[in-house]
């Protein structure tokens, strides 16, 4: 069904661009697009900036990972600590990361690390809110069965809550590695230094090359299919007990 709606789409592209009758530098054509795929790719160009939009991506994923599951933990558990954070992280998502990406440039002297900086940022709330709903959802029956088992607070966390809460974390970390794309992206719009797919997507849009800009396009998509194709097969390596169950 994939391969049928994938044709589809092609197909329609083509007719789209046929009989709309539409210059290539407006609209391209699905050839067009291959064309100029196989430049860049021949070239080395896109692999090249497709590794550097990776390596930023991945350590912001995994830093907004580390980040959230303590900081999850503690606003779960700490009806204080929800009433003293929870207003400030709310009202900081209602500020576009786009917005905040310019100063982090200015704070932090690495290019590199404030674009990864903004990944963080992107991705760091979905995971957190999971982590806080999935440690919620551990019905108390659960509590109360561990405490008259006499279970350690040791043996509670990783016996009852890591495996209650492990379902929707892992849902959350599948949004958070999509997102992680467009906070590389974002990250390499504000901060251009010749390298990146935003700076290749940016380079293409300046110069009319809209072929390569849905190059750029579709390689980011496969990149954030990758990405959540990775974290799918996590969640069912590490939930395999509810698929035996």
């Amino acid at each position: 069904m994939v391969l049928v709606s994938f044709v589809g789409l092609l197909a329609g592209w083509h007719l789209l661009v046929t009989w709309g009758a539409y210059d290539r530098f407006i609209l391209p054509g699905p050839v067009d697009v291959w064309r100029q795929l196989l430049i860049v790719g021949g070239d080395g160009r896109l692999l090249k900036h497709s590794l550097i939009t990776i390596s930023e991506l991945l350590p912001g994923l995994g830093i907004g990972l580390l980040i959230a599951m303590p900081l999850g933990y503690l606003l779960a558990k700490s009806s204080l600590a929800e009433r003293l954070l929870s207003p400030y992280l709310i009202a900081s998502q209602a500020i576009p990361v786009i917005a905040i990406a310019p100063l982090l440039t200015i704070w932090v002297r690495s290019t590199y690390w404030a674009r990864v900086l903004v990944a963080v940022l992107v991705v760091f709330f979905p995971i957190l809110i999971n982590i806080i709903a999935g440690l919620r959802a551990v019905p108390a029956e659960l509590y109360e069965l561990m405490h008259s088992l006499q279970a350690t607070r040791r043996q509670i966390f990783t016996k009852l809550e890591i495996p209650a809460a492990l379902p929707i974390l892992l849902a959350g970390l599948k949004v958070g590695a999509t997102l992680s794309v467009i906070g590389a992206l974002v990250g390499e719009f504000v901060q251009p230094k010749s390298q990146g797919l935003g700076y290749l997507l940016v380079t293409a849009r300046y110069q009319f090359k809209t072929d390569l800009v849905f190059v750029v396009l579709i390689t980011l998509s496969a990149i954030a299919l990758v990405m959540y194709g990775l974290v799918a097969l996590l969640e069912k390596r590490l939930l395999r007990w509810q698929a035996s169950k």
